[in-house]
C-alpha cells in the first residue's frame, strides 16, 4: 500500500485513497477464498461418484490449499500494479488543480512568513485582551470597594445628624458645644458605672459575710 498521506484527495473524495484501495482488496480477497471453497466443494461431490477413488478429503483440501496460495500470490503481484496505476491516474489530483473551497487560497496567496506574522499579531491581541480584561476585572472590584466606604461614611454622617440634631434638643448649638455636651455626659455615665459597680461589689461581699 501506498504510505503517501494524500490528504488533498482524503478532502475532496470524503475518504483516503489508500483505504478505498484496502477496502477493494479485502473484497477481492474474500471472493477469492470463497471461490476456493466453492471448488473444493464441487471437486469433493464429483469425487463422491467414484466410490474406487483414492483420494482423501484432506488430500483435496492440502491442495485447494497450495492453489489458493498461488492464486493469492499473483493476484497480489497484480494488484500491486492496478494499485499503483490508479492512485496516479484516477484517485490523484494534478498539483496544477485547486479545490472549489480553496479558491480564498489562490485569491488572498499568503506566504509561510506572511502567516506567522499574522500568528503572532493575534498572540499579541490575545495578551491585550487579557490584561484589558483584568485591569477592568481590578476597577470593578476597586469601584465595589469605594461604594462599601462610601456607604459607610453615609452612615457616619448620618449619625452625625442625629447625634447633631439630639444636641439640639438639649440645647447646644454648634458641634463643639455637642461635643462637650456628650463628653460630660459621657464622663457622668462613667462615674455612674463606677458607683454602680463599687455598690454591687459591697453587697456581694456582704451576702458572702452573711
Amino acid at each position: 500500500m501506498s504510505v503517501n498521506p494524500m490528504a488533498y484527495e482524503a478532502q475532496f473524495f470524503g475518504f483516503t485513497p489508500q483505504t478505498c484501495m484496502l477496502r477493494v482488496y479485502i473484497a477481492f480477497q474474500d471472493y477469492l477464498f470463497e471461490m476456493m471453497l466453492v471448488v473444493e466443494s464441487v471437486i469433493l461431490k464429483k469425487l463422491g461418484g467414484f466410490p474406487d477413488c483414492k483420494i482423501s478429503p484432506f488430500q483435496i483440501r492440502k491442495s485447494t490449499e497450495k492453489f489458493l496460495l498461488f492464486m493469492k500470490e499473483h493476484f497480489d503481484k497484480l494488484f500491486s500494479k492496478m494499485e499503483e496505476v490508479l492512485l496516479q491516474l484516477v484517485l490523484n489530483i494534478p498539483k496544477n488543480v485547486l479545490l472549489p473551497e480553496d479558491k480564498v487560497h489562490e485569491q488572498y496567496p499568503y506566504s509561510k512568513e506572511q502567516f506567522q506574522a499574522l500568528q503572532d499579531e493575534i498572540h499579541q491581541l490575545q495578551q491585550q485582551y487579557r490584561a484589558e480584561a483584568s485591569a477592568g476585572q481590578a476597577l470593578r472590584a476597586e469601584l465595589e470597594e469605594q461604594k462599601a466606604v462610601q456607604a459607610e461614611l453615609e452612615k457616619i454622617l448620618q449619625w452625625f445628624d442625629g447625634l447633631e440634631n439630639i444636641c439640639r434638643e438639649h440645647g447646644t448649638g454648634n458641634f463643639k458645644e455637642s461635643f462637650a455636651f456628650l463628653t460630660q455626659n459621657s464622663k457622668k455615665l462613667q462615674d455612674v458605672l463606677k458607683e454602680v459597680e463599687e455598690k454591687s461589689k459591697k453587697i456581694k461581699k456582704h451576702d458572702r459575710l452573711l
